[in-house]
């Protein structure tokens, strides 16, 4: 998998349009289980994402996420601002001063950004979170040879298993076993996070074809 510094940023901002174009339905799954504002928090945070990275130049991937990272910290309420943030923080200190990232590094930056998640959400996998989708995607990259597409199917399958998974983090806890049945909806933003990996590596693609 090819993520240069241009397409790291190219992957932000295709996963800025993805929340906005899906905020409506993100904030649906957010009021059954939990306070119903996750899609207009991530489509905001992002929007503000946008903002500060579209006419920067950047001279390595680390820089990219790392302003991404700071500004979902400031800008994005409820727990997906400082889980989302602490995410992207964890995995720039990895990135930082490359202006390319191997395979193998970028498995290490999401393991980074899976530690901090885990961390600051107090959670693990299995308790119906955003870590459902993450985790099993840095299974899938540790295998070596990326590929962006079977990343982002690997993410669909597993947000689309936290439907029959009983919620054990955040408000949606208080459900218990009544959450079964409904989609995470930190799930699903992180799904169309790696979903927009894909739309950001495929126009590299054709940039340079």
């Amino acid at each position: 998998m090819n993520l240069t510094t241009e397409t790291a940023k190219q992957w932000l901002l295709a996963a800025g349009r993805d929340m906005q174009e899906n905020k409506g339905y993100l904030s649906e799954l957010d009021q059954a289980i939990g306070d119903g504002d996750h899609g207009h928090n991530m489509a905001r945070g992002f929007a503000e994402v946008e903002k500060k990275i579209a006419s920067k130049t950047y001279d390595d991937v680390g820089g990219v996420v790392k302003d991404a990272s700071m500004t979902i910290i400031s800008k994005v309420g409820g727990a997906a601002g400082p889980l989302y943030g602490t995410a992207f923080l964890k995995a720039s200190g990895v990135w930082k001063g490359k202006a390319e990232v191997s395979d193998e590094e970028f498995a290490e930056g999401l393991k980074a950004a899976i530690d901090g998640i885990a961390q600051r959400g107090k959670s693990e996998q299995g308790q119906k979170t955003m870590l459902d989708v993450w985790i099993p995607v840095l299974q899938e990259a540790e295998k070596g040879n990326i590929e962006a597409e079977q990343l982002a199917q690997t993410a669909k399958e597993a947000m689309e298993k936290t439907e029959g998974i009983e919620a054990k983090k955040g408000r949606a806890a208080y459900l218990g076993e009544r959450s079964i049945g409904h989609l995470d909806p930190g799930a699903y933003s992180s799904y169309l996070l790696f979903e927009a990996l894909v739309e950001a590596i495929e126009a590299g693609g054709e940039a340079n074809g």
